[in-house]
Formats: C-alpha cells, sequence, structure tokens
C-alpha cells in the first residue's frame, strides 16, 4: 500500500498515513481528496495521494517546546558518536553524575562508549580529564526528525 499525505485545514503538512487509513478518513468525512491519482477509483473515491482535513487540527505542541528528553533522543542528537572519543557511542553519560546531582536533561547528557563512561566513572569531565569534543544541547523537534 501507498502512503498517502494528510494535510491540516490550512493546507500544512502533518502525517503520511496508509490508504486504507486515507479512505477510512474519506469515509468518515473527517478528510476530503485534495489531490488524487487520475482515472482510478477506490469505491466513490478517488485513489487520494493527498487528503486534507476538513476541520483545523491545533499542533502547538510540536512549537511550544522541544520533544521529552529519552535516552535514545540522546542517541540521535549525538548522532551515536562518543561525545568524549568520537568512536561509536552505545550507552548515556551524565556530564555531572547523577549522585551529584545531575539530572536526566538534554544539557547534563551526552552519548558515549562504554569504555569511555567507564572510565569518566563518577566524576566531571575536568576532574576525568576528558574533555568534551561537543557542547550538549537540547534539540528541536526538526534535528531529531
Amino acid at each position: 500500500m501507498s502512503a498517502v499525505l494528510v494535510l491540516n485545514a490550512d493546507c500544512g503538512p502533518l502525517q503520511r498515513v496508509s490508504l486504507r487509513h486515507a479512505v477510512r478518513m474519506l469515509f468518515r468525512q473527517v478528510a476530503v481528496v485534495h489531490e488524487a491519482e487520475p482515472d482510478r477509483r477506490i469505491g466513490v473515491y478517488p485513489m487520494p495521494t493527498v487528503v486534507r482535513l476538513v476541520s483545523y487540527v491545533v499542533t502547538r505542541w510540536r512549537h511550544s517546546r522541544g520533544p521529552a528528553w529519552s535516552r535514545a533522543g540522546v542517541l540521535t542528537r549525538d548522532h551515536r558518536t562518543c561525545a568524549y572519543c568520537g568512536a561509536g557511542a552505545s550507552t548515556i553519560d551524565h556530564v555531572l553524575p547523577r549522585s551529584r546531582g545531575g539530572a536526566n536533561e538534554w544539557t547534563n547528557t551526552v552519548a558515549a562508549c562504554g569504555r569511555c563512561n567507564s572510565r569518566k566513572g563518577d566524576r566531571t569531565p575536568a576532574e576525568a580529564r576528558m574533555p568534551l569534543r561537543v557542547r550538549p544541547l537540547a534539540p528541536t523537534w526538526a534535528t531529531l526528525a
């Protein structure tokens, strides 16, 4: 099955859905066909490639603040590259260790390989003489996508 683009009522892109889901949206009259393949039909509906929602869906949550912190998100943000040596990363490391009050936050965690994570241990990068190659920042939705 091919994917169908779903547009908001203001014609802004929202997501891609399966053809089956798009036809159900048309049947429930939640969406209308915006673009279709010529001369192809599914029942009474033209074969949609793009559908547009009838009523506007608020997506403010995507723009108001960034994504929530997660281990997988940290690895994605850092491209699975160790922040200390540049090798492939498989875990995360807290810049300020949790035992010293460090939190699970974007600005306190970096991707690290197992060797560097063990070597740094319960110390800060300065104490362990392991400078960071990158500065941890909170990502945007677009960065993680």
